[in-house]
């Protein structure tokens, strides 16, 4: 459910379990998984997982690369938060947000500020909940070329999932995120961000998408000349990355929480 930037994602689950220490991971929840997050969890000393999606193909893929037998608590559930009776009652000592709270927009649009109220129904008294998510970049980085033309590529991939009729996901910065846990009676132990850089597989990962949802604009002289610009943006990426080896630009960031006292 989530969109991590691909070079980073392994270094931010890294900090989690030095933040984590020898703090039990008990019962946890992976509040909109994805594959990465679902093995990554498949690592830890887990007591029981429920990992949630609202995509039926999501849960599909996360099943199929689940790098080994799941137990028989572990529960991959296909639902939407927005339903009150998803995981009714349930209460965990993990609870990991992994760039859900920017993605949920196609699933539940304009309902981001009632996520943190509704996931602390399930976190414990003394549990803690794990928050990695996506710095804004696309209206707002715009010092060099680097910063430039990935500002660029993210408004090329949102104008081509709107032009198929698809919704962008919507990522908050920190600030944001930090404010809504004050108000939604967290407390919350650490932020930190960490840079980006971006590899050769992000580039051709974001142009592909653009290519497919292309195909869906119902207009053939658009998704001819759409297709001709990506192909002309993709060039340019090629370039930049073999000037500067990768595309630094933007940040990550992880933050810890609890309830409240």
């Amino acid at each position: 459910m989530s969109n991590p930037s691909p070079l980073n994602i392994s270094a931010l689950f890294r900090f989690i379990e030095q933040l984590q220490g020898d703090r039990p991971w008990g019962k946890m929840l992976d509040a909109g998984t994805g594959v990465k997050s679902l093995q990554w969890i498949s690592t830890l000393e887990t007591e029981s997982w429920a990992a949630v999606t609202a995509s039926e193909r999501m849960a599909q893929q996360s099943r199929l690369d689940y790098p080994k037998p799941m137990r028989s608590d572990d529960r991959l559930v296909v639902g939407n938060w927005m339903d009150e009776k998803l995981l009714a009652g349930e209460q965990f000592d993990t609870v990991l947000l992994d760039y859900f709270i920017g993605a949920i927009d196609g699933f539940a649009p304009y309902w981001q500020d009632q996520v943190l109220p509704r996931i602390r129904q399930h976190l414990k008294p003394d549990g803690r909940l794990y928050i990695t998510a996506l710095e804004p970049y696309v209206p707002l980085y715009r010092n060099n070329e680097v910063d430039q033309f990935v500002t660029e590529l993210g408004r090329l991939r949102d104008a081509c999932l709107l032009l198929a009729q698809e919704r962008p996901y919507r990522e908050y910065p920190a600030e944001w995120t930090l404010r809504q846990l004050e108000r939604s009676g967290y407390q919350v132990h650490s932020c930190k961000h960490f840079g980006i850089r971006y590899g050769e597989r992000f580039l051709r990962s974001q142009l592909g998408m653009c290519r497919q949802r292309a195909q869906r604009f119902g207009n053939p002289a658009l998704t001819q000349s759409m297709l001709q610009h990506v192909d002309a943006v993709q060039q340019r990426g090629e370039a930049l990355l073999a000037k500067h080896g990768a595309l630094a630009s933007g940040h990550d960031y992880v933050i810890s929480a609890s309830i409240s006292e």
